[in-house]
């Protein structure tokens, strides 16, 4: 196997026996298979495209697809298989389309006419995929690796297509340069120049994708405020849910409505409180559970009820929590517990539900603990004057931007050593992504990141500090 598409890769050169994550050579096999396919669907449905035919399903079909192939998503091999089967039924369906309203059979190339032999191993086809891919780059590396930029890129691109999706929220320029991305990665043509291009090109689109993300959260829970979350856990039955899908999060809402279950958020669902319309409708959100997503195989098992996963970060997981660990959508893992959608699009969450009652829940409330998210980009300009006026009255010296993340490997500790070393007096930033497409945007941005921490007064961040509280920024 070859990956290298996360920071967690072995040796930080790329997995080649067994992925960091935990996915077999066969899983990681499987996932370059339907990438494969992809890229010959994408000129078929760009086709389609420049004749008006609708390809709006097979666009949000490609995305969960792409998704499903990115770092802790998808670990199982037979779902891949419906997918990889769904990618060329949707490809046959637009050529004979295309073909019908031509009035004649279309050249189509050797890849957009591939099939795999499905009574054969898909991952020994896969391998061979994945080793012609690395091949027709010969020798040189800088086009490769601007190949591979591209195909992460593009995975992240289509991973925030189908959450905005999920919302009502698209732009067909989005899909057309996921498509035109996957068709050039068959082409010996291009120089490095074409391929820093496409590259910038990308990073464009997933500029706009954020856009379309950012509107879908706004417009259906309102712009984060700034919210206190408790850390400590509450006496009764419970759900914990994982991921980054706030939709999704808010179905489980609705159907636990008046069940006595507590809702807890995991990981990077942490903003989810930030959005008042969130907290307004749902009372039985109450706080966020366990610590960082490398940690889950202890903090799952220790969980007292159901959990949802609803994105990345799966890990494998363990006997002793699996039976009450579920997934949806994209996510899987062999012999989890699988919540298809409903009619609606939905995910009928009742088995999760049914889970939690059966489980003893928490027997006790805790010492309150609390951490605060929601400074997005109103309540950070909000306060902009007062950051100004700190700066000159010296009371804020210096801003930190912090451009990484900690590993999960003990030694990877650079970014919470750096916050602790620094003074107090200072203002500190994390900055989750940024295009290189609009410097002068980004400056808008930085500096509103910039003014982030300061929504009471610099004296909040030292006391922050000191208690070691987390500090976390998290802005959608």
């Amino acid at each position: 196997m070859f990956c290298e598409q996360c920071e967690q890769t072995a040796s930080g050169q790329g997995c080649h026996q067994w992925g960091a994550c935990g996915k077999s050579p066969e899983v990681n096999a499987v996932h370059d298979l339907l990438i494969y396919c992809l890229r010959g669907l994408a000129p078929v449905a760009l086709r389609a495209k420049e004749l008006g035919i609708s390809t709006h399903e097979v666009d949000l079909f490609a995305c969960e697809a792409i998704f499903a192939t990115m770092t802790n998503v998808n670990f199982d091999g037979k779902s891949f298989t419906d997918y990889i089967r769904r990618a060329i039924r949707d490809r046959e369906n637009l050529k004979a389309q295309i073909e019908a309203k031509l009035g004649s059979p279309q050249n189509w190339s050797a890849l957009s006419c591939y099939e795999p032999n499905f009574n054969d191993s898909l991952a020994v086809q896969g391998q061979d995929c994945s080793l012609q891919f690395i091949g027709q780059s010969g020798t040189n590396v800088d086009i490769f690796s601007l190949k591979l930029t591209v195909v992460y890129g593009i995975k992240g691109v289509a991973s925030y297509a189908f959450h905005a999706g999920e919302m009502g929220q698209e732009d067909d320029r989005v899909y057309q340069g996921i498509y035109e991305a996957l068709a050039a990665l068959d082409r010996q043509d291009l120089t490095l120049d074409d391929w820093v291009n496409l590259a910038l090109k990308v990073g464009e689109i997933n500029l706009r994708t954020m856009e379309l993300l950012d509107a879908g959260h706004t417009s259906n829970y309102g712009h984060p405020v700034p919210t206190p979350v408790p850390l400590n856990v509450k006496a009764g039955k419970a759900i914990l849910v994982s991921g980054h899908d706030i939709p999704q999060l808010e179905a489980i809402l609705k159907q636990t409505a008046d069940t006595g279950i507590t809702v807890y958020t995991h990981g990077e669902l942490l903003p989810a409180h930030g959005y008042p319309r969130l907290k307004q409708t749902y009372p039985h959100l109450w706080g966020h559970y366990g610590t960082a997503w490398q940690n889950q195989t202890k903090d799952f098992a220790k969980f007292p009820g159901a959990i949802v996963i609803t994105t990345n970060c799966l890990m494998p997981p363990h006997d002793n929590y699996q039976d009450k660990l579920f997934s949806i959508g994209p996510v899987g893992y062999p012999g989890l517990n699988y919540i298809p959608d409903g009619a609606d699009g939905v995910p009928d969450f009742t088995p999760a539900i049914r889970k939690a009652l059966e489980l003893p829940g928490f027997t006790a409330d805790e010492t309150p603990r609390q951490v605060t998210t929601g400074f997005a980009r109103n309540a950070v300009l909000g306060v902009a004057d007062r950051v100004i006026a700190a700066v000159k009255a010296g009371k804020i010296r210096h801003f930190f931007l912090i451009g990484g993340c900690d590993g999960a490997k003990p030694d990877r500790n650079y970014y919470t050593e750096l916050v602790e070393k620094f003074p107090m007096i200072v203002l500190f930033s994390r900055l989750l992504a940024v295009s290189s497409v609009s410097l002068t945007r980004n400056w808008v941005i930085l500096k509103a990141f910039l003014a982030y921490w300061m929504w009471d007064n610099v004296t909040m961040l030292i006391r922050q500090f000191k208690s070691r509280s987390p500090l976390l920024m998290l802005l959608r």
